[in-house]
């Protein structure tokens, strides 16, 4: 299914590019209430040790409470916060997420929300130096593609390794692998 393509292509990325799932300290940024690859991701890092978990949204797209009680009953330590700037400096990596217009009943929350959190270049000055930025794409707006040509920024590399990984479950399904 999808949702598993999608959890493989995400730890697959941070494995490779950060060299380690265990012991991160993750931050999910943007619509956490409907965004259905941060429910996937967040499911998956529950079997890691040492995983940290930061949740990074407006009062209208938090992520839902059974996401939560999961979490807490994996024993899985996460909080909850508005602010990117206060989050950003201790992360080790940051998935960004799109606000979906298609989400909202009225025109009006979803411009209100749509540029509540966007990374730029100042925000990425808060960050460590090799904390890796991810987003399921597409993106709208809350990357600055300013922050294209930054090493921390994997998307790219996510996207390419998506097709690696679907080429590997292919493989391996038709017993070639």
């Amino acid at each position: 299914s999808d949702v598993y393509k999608r959890q493989l292509t995400d730890l697959f990325t941070i494995r490779k590019e950060f060299g380690r799932i265990d012991n991160i300290r993750i931050g999910f940024c943007g619509d956490l209430k409907f965004g259905r690859p941060v429910h996937s991701l967040i499911a998956a890092l529950l079997r890691f040790k040492g995983v940290e978990i930061v949740l990074i949204s407006p009062d209208e797209l938090k992520l839902p409470k059974y996401n939560k009680e999961s979490m807490t009953e994996a024993g899985v330590k996460w909080t909850e916060t508005t602010s990117l700037e206060d989050a950003i400096p201790d992360l080790d990596v940051l998935y960004m997420t799109r606000v979906q217009q298609e989400r909202f009943f009225n025109e009006e929350d979803y411009v209100r929300l749509k540029d509540f959190y966007v990374l730029t270049p100042e925000k990425m000055e808060l960050a460590k130096p090799d904390m890796l930025v991810l987003h399921p794409l597409p993106r709208v707006n809350e990357i600055s593609v300013e922050i294209d040509d930054d090493p921390r920024a994997a998307y790219f590399k996510q996207a390419q390794f998506g097709v690696y990984v679907r080429m590997a479950l292919i493989l391996t399904l038709l017993g070639l692998a």
